[in-house]
């Protein structure tokens, strides 16, 4: 196969694709696609308060011929074989301790040749991590994998990485410009304050600190479609 290539790619969203959100949230990324490349999107999330919030919002949005969500599992899809072209994930890794399952579904709901991208908070240095964080209130549920781990569940799945980026530094000057806005003008009316309560300022706190000293860093791995 191709060797792993530290550059910008993308995958192909031609209009028309079908493509997979796997742990989807309330659907934020899943609007994004279909509004921006006119993809059909699917998303997916085991939480049940998503399942019940989300479906309303592609109506709100004006997307609801494109964009669907069904509750289940990301190591259990509820979808038939080869049912997309195309799936993603986005800070979902650190909540699934099977990653090998995880990564096994994902390669079985893909047609062959079928790209995939993920973008996950990883362990890439020593040190500990101070909990809560976004996704755990402490590490019993908190389940962090380095890139190499990533690297071998990923090929022995099937979706060997072609290219791979460390976004620390992005990671970074996202999270201290959200937490200066937030200091100067409040928080918003509407934001991740609602999705991560109780203490999401002490959350984002504690993940500011964790990429500051290269414990994390937020890395995209993509394996592309031919």
């Amino acid at each position: 196969g191709r060797a792993v290539v530290p550059v910008p790619v993308q995958l192909d969203t031609s209009p028309g694709l079908r493509v997979l959100h796997a742990g989807s949230g309330l659907g934020g990324t899943a609007h994004c696609l279909a509004r921006r490349h006119g993809v059909e999107v699917t998303g997916v999330d085991v939480t049940a308060e998503y399942g019940q919030a989300a479906p309303a919002l592609p109506r709100r949005a004006g997307l609801a011929e494109l964009v669907r969500f069904r509750q289940g599992s990301a190591t259990t899809l509820p979808f038939p074989d080869e049912s997309f072209d195309r799936v993603c994930m986005l800070h979902v890794g650190m909540n699934i301790v099977d990653k090998a399952a995880l990564f096994a579904e994902i390669r079985r709901v893909l047609v062959a040749g079928g790209g995939f991208g993920v973008y996950d908070l990883m362990r890439v240095g020593p040190g500990d991590v101070a909990y809560p964080v976004p996704w755990a209130g402490s590490s019993a549920t908190s389940f962090l994998e380095g890139p190499q781990r990533y690297r071998e569940l990923l090929a022995r799945a099937g979706l060997p990485v072609q290219a791979e980026r460390d976004r620390r530094d992005f990671g970074i000057d996202v999270l201290r410009e959200l937490r200066d806005r937030v200091a100067q003008d409040g928080p918003p009316a509407l934001g991740l304050q609602f999705v991560m309560a109780p203490n999401p300022a002490l959350k984002m706190a504690n993940l500011l600190d964790s990429l500051e000293r290269a414990v994390l860093a937020p890395t995209e791995m993509i394996r592309l479609a031919p």
